[in-house]
């Protein structure tokens, strides 16, 4: 019989999972605080409730046979006790609790052996002081919140002691900015049985003020000796933490030519977005293989391909209108997808772009008349 899957979080990463789950005639239960979430039509079954409860955790993966998760913000102590019932949950509840805090990250990459940028674990702003007037040689940095940061938010650049009160008064991690040549991400795919694949290396160019992907290329344009250390790094990752499902790895490249780990999510992620028309098997499909115990698909690409993220414009709030589709639907290679999210507000991610080309050269400015093509504007 086929196992009734639960999915904690109804966004558009929880919309893509479906997408991909309809194809095999999975039966998902979702778990969403918003009673307008993008997936409460197309899942089997819709639960609104707190993604944090532990009550409401709990009782919602009594109904499911195998427990999965969107986004990492998730009560974990009602992960752990559906486990230890034997409830089936992936990615396990431990590898959550590490990736669920930037300090617990760091330091696991660091007992790990996981090359990753020099840092220090932070109690309060007056502790960032403190590093600031010590060690000025340790900046620029960034300060991260240990935990709730997501999308950009959670992090700030303490170029000098003049930006100290730019710095979180809570927990976080003080981490020497890199002076990188490209920012990359592999996502990787494990199952219960310890096969590992991973998709092509992507470079991803981020948006200067928010602090999120703007765009990416796939797969990343790299010498072979680099792309393949990236590679390695991922899989080790992935190896370490033991993760059963996805992990997308970000990285840098930095300018003398060595890789160091950034940040890792176990889920889908925005750098593989693409990879729905680009790659023969997709993120998503690729999660329902890991936490299912199937033979892993094959993640080779068709042929180079971009992604670009579609943001509300500043300025708009309020009912979503896409201005430009059908600029983009005469255009060969290129393939809109939209989250379903009724609401557009300044720089929300409402869907995003797949572009593609044989040529390098075709690809960028395809890229280029997407960007200046297409606004997600409120009515």
């Amino acid at each position: 019989m086929t196992p009734i899957i639960g999915i904690l979080g109804g966004g558009q990463l929880g919309l893509m999972l479906l997408q991909a789950a309809i194809d095999w005639n999975l039966r998902v239960h979702i778990l969403d605080p918003d009673p307008e979430a993008p997936c409460r039509t197309l899942c089997t079954e819709f639960m609104q409730g707190s993604l944090t409860d532990y009550d409401t955790v709990y009782r919602f993966g009594q109904g499911v046979d195998v427990l999965t998760i969107e986004i990492e913000r998730v009560n974990v102590e009602a992960l752990e006790a559906l486990e230890r019932e034997g409830k089936r949950v992936f990615p396990q509840p431990s590898v959550i609790r590490v990736i669920q805090d930037k300090r617990q990250q760091k330091q696991f990459y660091q007992h790990h052996n996981l090359p990753t940028a020099d840092f220090i674990l932070t109690e309060n702003r007056a502790d960032v002081a403190r590093v600031a007037l010590e060690r000025p040689d340790f900046f620029p940095a960034f300060h991260k919140l240990g935990r709730d940061g997501y999308d950009g938010r959670g992090v700030q650049r303490i170029a000098t002691i003049a930006d100290v009160d730019k710095a979180f008064d809570a927990p976080g991690v003080l981490e020497r900015a890199v002076d990188f040549d490209k920012e990359l991400a592999v996502i990787v795919a494990r199952n219960e049985r310890g096969d590992v694949q991973t998709f092509p290396t992507v470079e991803m160019v981020f948006h200067p003020e928010l602090n999120l992907v703007d765009y990416l290329f796939a797969p990343a344009q790299l010498p072979d000796a680099i792309n393949q250390q990236a590679q390695d790094i991922a899989r080790q990752t992935a190896d370490a933490l033991g993760i059963v499902g996805l992990l997308a790895v970000e990285l840098f490249l930095d300018k003398q030519g060595s890789i160091l780990l950034n940040e890792v999510a176990p889920r889908p992620h925005n750098s593989g977005h693409h990879t729905m028309r680009a790659n023969v098997t997709s993120q998503f499909e690729q999660h329902w293989r890991a936490i299912l115990n199937y033979p892993l698909g094959d993640t080779s690409s068709y042929q180079p391909a971009a992604m670009v993220n579609l943001l509300g414009e500043d300025g708009h709030t309020g009912p979503a209108v896409y201005e430009g589709l059908e600029t983009l639907l005469a255009m060969t290679g290129v393939f809109p997808f939209f989250y379903g999210k009724a609401l557009t507000k300044p720089f929300r991610k409402m869907g995003h772009v797949t572009v593609m080309d044989s040529s390098l050269d075709a690809l960028r400015e395809k890229v280029e008349r997407v960007k200046a093509g297409i606004r997600v504007v409120s009515a």
